[in-house]
């Protein structure tokens, strides 16, 4: 699995706006998840941020994340239909599993909000966690892959002393049919995988 790293990768005004945003008190075993969708300039949804500022994002990053598509998969460029911009706040003891992501994520990115320290994202070549890799968290790191079907496995979890704030910036498709044929992989196991949230397909691995 290839993983691109940048430090220092939003500009600093919206980092301030991310860093300043009043967030709701949180369980420390919780996840409160709030979603924000652009098709180029026309707002599908936006929670928890401005729709200008969600522009403004758009505006600022697309051309770095989608030339990074370019580079990591290029087969899969011609896919893309939309971003998503999510707010992700995880209670200082919450911890979301192994997992790879779905195949509608065509590029997978998370950037580094809060606090200054905290745990990375950590990397696995297995679903059973061999050789794991973690990325140090620093504040307004972006750390950014292309997923591929039961290979890029992933996880996170906080450090048990304070909550973890990040934002993940995707970029996206609907078109799940050509994605598993760029991979090579059947269409319906992996739609199947695409619809079992990661708490359920993990129980479910050894029958998919």
């Amino acid at each position: 699995m290839e993983i691109k790293i940048f430090d220092n990768f939003l500009k600093v005004e919206d980092l301030e706006v991310l860093e300043n945003l009043v967030l709701p008190l949180i369980q420390s075993d919780e996840i409160k998840i709030f979603n924000n969708k652009i098709f180029k300039n026309s707002i599908s949804s936006s929670e928890f941020l401005p729709e200008k500022i969600l522009k403004r994002f758009h505006e600022n990053y697309h051309s770095k994340a989608f030339d990074l598509l370019k580079n990591l998969y290029p087969e899969k460029a011609k896919l893309y239909e939309y971003s998503e911009f999510s707010l992700i706040l995880t209670g200082k003891n919450y911890k979301f599993p192994i997992h790879d992501d779905t195949p509608n994520k065509l590029l997978s990115g998370v950037i580094y909000i809060n606090p200054e320290k905290n745990n990375g994202t950590t990397f696995y070549e297995s679903q059973n966690g061999k050789n794991s890799n973690q990325i140090e968290w620093k504040k307004n790191r972006a750390v950014f892959f292309s997923r591929r079907e039961r290979e890029t496995w992933h996880s996170y979890e906080g450090d048990g002393i304070n909550n973890r704030f990040a934002l993940v910036y995707n970029l996206m498709t609907n078109d799940i049919k050509s994605v598993c044929k760029i991979e090579k992989k059947f269409f319906f196991l992996s739609f199947l995988r695409f619809k079992l949230n990661p708490y359920l397909y993990r129980y479910f691995k050894k029958l998919i």
